[in-house]
């Protein structure tokens, strides 16, 4: 099994249904927020790549949610990577959307595609996902 938990769906209308929810979580507050720390920790990476299946590896290298992880300054080795549940609670997000992350930075990708090509190509995702704020609202904060 992959990390993101993803499998494929038989049924047409449970896969309607993810993607809702999945479209929902994005387009939250909590979800927005999250992108936009996103792009903006992995556009001050010192070296612009990312891994896949682990939060960071040996070399400290790290996928996306692992280099907004380290910019949060949390203990990335005490978050299972293969525990969706514990990387949404960890993270402040719906389950579904760490797993959509997950499953672009892991699986979402062209065969041979280097760390570069996968920065660049997740961090296209993430730009692409965050919407302006509606006149006269607040962007989420944190308490």
């Amino acid at each position: 099994m992959s990390r993101s938990g993803y499998h494929d769906i038989d049924d047409g209308w449970e896969l309607i249904k993810w993607r809702g929810m999945v479209a929902s979580a994005i387009r939250g507050k909590r979800g927005q927020k999250l992108l936009r720390d996103l792009l903006t920790a992995l556009d001050t990476m010192p070296e612009k790549l990312l891994i896949a299946e682990e939060l960071e590896d040996q070399y400290g290298d790290h996928c996306a949610l692992g280099v907004l992880g380290k910019s949060r300054g949390f203990d990335l080795a005490s978050i299972d990577p293969e525990d969706y549940s514990q990387v949404a609670t960890a993270f402040g997000i719906a389950e579904c959307l760490a797993q959509e992350i997950v499953y672009m930075n892991d699986e979402y990708r062209a065969r041979g595609e280097t760390p570069e090509q996968r920065w660049t190509r997740m961090r296209a995702w993430v730009a692409a996902q965050i919407k302006p704020d509606p006149p006269g609202v607040e962007p989420y904060r944190d308490s």
